[in-house]
């Protein structure tokens, strides 16, 4: 059996159960701390002197409040123009806080882009099945984009959004996020500095944690695959291109597979409502009932637009909204777990799982080289190297850096000071996420799914 052949089959057994948890992390009275690798992070605000960059908001909702959030933050470089938004309190609460005027006040994306070129650049954060529609407008009209990920609904699309933008000369960014954050920056400077020797295979995790997936993928807005993209590409196409950028070597070919297990009408108990407020008789027991993750326990309320805050007004969301219903009576396609591997060009290899039924949240990851061994937790923001001919350990964390204002473990922020100062000094150098970059990992997952639902077929990637 070829190498490579191997290590796929004992990675898809295998790999589900490696998760790195926090406790694993634990400092040894001889332990030192890696040095070097937090050199090159940079602080959130732009470089670009005394520049003014004009922005416009196309979605107002958790994606766009998060850049949003950045963009407010360093105001005296940069201005938000026009938003657009079909729910008129996220709108106005949004446009408010800039001070837009209600010419600028857009109650759809159309609408704004039929304004014709307002601002120099468009945050493109509206549900995935728009993003292709609106980027392609906006590229006509010369936007420089940043596009939330995924690109679009199809690899066609995607290959199409390229294609318009070299047309066009316009800079665009793919919203991959995971690339800007301490953590991972550091993973990346260690494989670059060869710490580990030569890279032989990346394994990584992502523990998506039960009402999380819940939230978004039973009940939320990717609960469909059809309506929305396939989950490897809704929520998991952040760590197929980080994979590919740890890699930094073409992919050759991908195989997968996964199901929904759970979420499903035929496990669903004995006399369950259709919705946890209709007096469901295990709605006190039930792990997810809506009533005591959103109510009782007041857990992802950013899913709704809450004025009040109360009870009475929470119940009421859950009555009128998916939120509100039963896990076992949705239309639900999204699977709950997901195991895929890669063959990169040079021999090495990488496996991918996302599990939903975790009690945690966070991306593990091993990467293993010729020399060394790391092993570490997005969450826990630490890592271990392991010195394969030492012996010894050297642990990385981060040290005094400061990320607390920023989502995604710094990636928001991170992203949207790089794509701030592309569009100031017209320059797509200053991204590291520039669509032609991004486009690869798309493919990678739209393959993955091809795989998935044909057996696990090796599906090739030219």
């Amino acid at each position: 059996m070829k190498r490579r052949n191997f290590i796929r089959n004992v990675s898809i057994a295998s790999i589900g159960a490696m998760a790195v948890g926090t406790s694993a992390f634990a400092k040894g009275e001889d332990e030192k701390y890696l040095t070097g690798l937090n050199d090159f992070i940079r602080p959130y605000k732009p470089e670009i002197g005394s520049k003014v960059v004009t922005c416009a908001i196309l979605g107002a909702g958790n994606r766009g409040r998060s850049y949003e959030s950045y963009l407010f933050e360093y105001k005296d470089n940069i201005k938000i123009v026009a938003v657009a938004d079909i729910n008129a309190y996220r709108l106005n609460n949004m446009a408010d806080r800039h001070n837009i005027p209600a010419e600028r006040r857009f109650s759809d994306y159309q609408e704004l882009l039929n304004a014709g070129k307002i601002a120099d650049c468009v945050f493109i954060c509206l549900p995935d099945k728009l993003h292709y529609d609106a980027a392609m407008k906006a590229i006509d009209l010369k936007y420089d984009v940043l596009l939330e990920k995924p690109m679009a609904q199809t690899e066609k699309e995607c290959k199409d959004l390229l294609a318009k933008s070299h047309e066009k000369n316009v800079i665009i960014g793919t919203c991959h996020v995971l690339r800007y954050t301490p953590f991972f920056l550091a993973v990346k400077e260690a494989i670059k500095k060869k710490i580990i020797g030569d890279l032989v295979r990346i394994d990584l995790t992502e523990n998506v944690e039960r009402i999380h997936f819940s939230s978004s993928y039973v009940r939320g807005n990717w609960h469909n695959s059809v309506e929305t993209t396939p989950i490897i590409l809704s929520k998991s196409c952040h760590d197929l291109d980080i994979i590919r950028w740890l890699v930094d070597k073409p992919c050759l070919d991908a195989t997968a597979h996964g199901s929904l297990r759970y979420f499903r009408k035929e496990n669903e108990p004995e006399g369950a409502t259709a919705r946890c407020t209709d007096g469901c008789p295990h709605e006190s027991n039930c792990p997810f009932s809506a009533v005591d993750i959103y109510c009782r326990k007041r857990m992802w309320l950013n899913v709704f637009d809450i004025k009040k805050g109360t009870d009475e007004e929470i119940i009421d969301l859950l009555k009128n909204s998916n939120y509100g219903r039963c896990v076992f009576h949705m239309d639900n396609d999204q699977p709950d777990y997901y195991v895929s591997s890669f063959n990169f060009e040079g021999g090495i290899t990488a496996t991918f799982t996302m599990e939903a039924m975790t009690p945690y949240g966070g991306r593990g990851i091993r990467v293993i080289g010729s020399k060394g061994f790391i092993e570490g937790n997005s969450d826990s923001q630490r890592f271990k190297f392991y010195d394969f001919k030492t012996g010894e350990t050297q642990q990385w964390s981060l040290n005094g850096l400061d990320i607390s204002r920023s989502g995604h473990g710094g990636g928001d922020w991170g992203i949207a000071r790089d794509f701030i100062e592309a569009v100031a000094y017209q320059s797509s150098s200053k991204l590291s996420t520039t669509i032609d970059v991004s486009m690869e990992s798309h493919i990678m997952g739209f393959k993955c799914e091809k795989s998935r639902l044909n057996g696990s077929k090796i599906i090739a990637i030219n």
